[in-house]
């Protein structure tokens, strides 16, 4: 039996699951800490896939979701923070290598759009969004069906737009962009900014996103602005997307999307006064991320089996 393998690594954890061909429930999954003592990441990895793989089968071609800017034509992560001996390394050649089956690399937040796309909430849409809001704010494009990648891989950085200029900083390095403003970690920051400032709260110190949602439940003034203000600035991202690229469905997942309508409520406030034409809002779907957590490894299993279907002699 054929069976292509996804992968989903991530600076904490790295995840595998194995799927039989044209089959979308994996017959194998697990997860393990990206890092430990005694054994390079890499190795793991590779620890990881050969596990997979019962003994007999064969492997069509490996997935492999990545945090951070990838090139998709070299194989390598172009940066990689949160996994330093990665960055600059062909991983998808090693993989190759050890495993005998082709293997090819995607952006985590590309991959979960396409995910989202072909197994989740976005299927029979053929322009989708996706967005991804947690520490920071990742995304990517279906347009025409085709996931957007650009000229070098690079496209879809949907959290790194300017939407304030001369606004909070980014943990990027640049200012105002939509993740220093929306994602959990420019929520916390703006929490934080104000206490110290001296506002009135029930919140202390520098509170965690989950706190702050908890407090907007109980009533908390700042903890209510809070999510106002995010959800305000995630409304203006989100309209500048919406008539770039006319979508007809719009996805969002990451945690902070668990605090529901204190985000979405003021998001789709600021969306309704923002767009060019409400003719851009007809028919748009507006939902939440149906795979959940496997976003990222049914995205990878999407990109191995359709780069098999583009090059048929591999």
């Amino acid at each position: 039996m054929t069976i292509t393998i996804a992968l989903d690594i991530g600076g904490t954890h790295m995840r595998v699951a194995a799927f039989p061909e044209s089959e979308k429930k994996p017959t194998f999954h697990k997860r393990i800490r990206t890092y430990t003592n005694g054994e390079t990441s890499i190795d793991r990895l590779i620890n990881l896939i050969l596990e997979a793989i019962p003994p007999g089968e064969r492997v069509d071609a490996v997935g492999i979701a990545v945090p951070g800017p990838v090139d998709p034509e070299k194989g390598i992560i172009l940066t990689a923070p949160n996994l330093p001996e990665w960055e600059g390394v062909p991983i998808p050649q090693r993989i190759e290598s050890e495993i005998g089956a082709p293997a090819f690399l995607g952006n985590d937040a590309n991959l979960a759009a396409l995910g989202e796309w072909r197994y989740g909430a976005g299927r029979g849409h053929h322009d989708l969004l996706y967005f991804t809001i947690s520490t920071g704010i990742g995304g990517g494009v279906i347009s025409n069906d085709r996931l957007l990648l650009g000229a070098h891989g690079l496209a879809a950085e949907l959290g790194h737009v300017t939407i304030l200029p001369d606004g909070p900083l980014c943990g990027c390095g640049q200012r105002g962009h939509l993740e220093a403003l929306a994602s959990g970690t420019g929520i916390a920051a703006y929490v934080a900014e104000q206490l110290a400032s001296g506002r009135s709260s029930s919140l202390i110190g520098k509170p965690e996103t989950k706190d702050i949602s908890q407090a907007a439940k109980n009533g908390d003034e700042l903890a209510n602005e809070a999510f106002q203000r995010a959800g305000h600035y995630l409304g203006l991202g989100v309209a500048n997307y919406l008539m770039i690229f006319n979508p007809s469905i719009v996805i969002f997942g990451g945690g902070v999307t668990q605090v529901g309508d204190l985000l979405f409520d003021p998001m789709r406030e600021t969306l309704n006064k923002s767009v060019l034409s409400k003719h851009y809002l007809q028919g748009l779907v507006i939902t939440t991320a149906e795979l959940g957590d496997n976003t990222g490894l049914y995205g990878a299993l999407a990109l191995a089996r359709d780069s098999i279907l583009s090059n048929p002699k591999l």
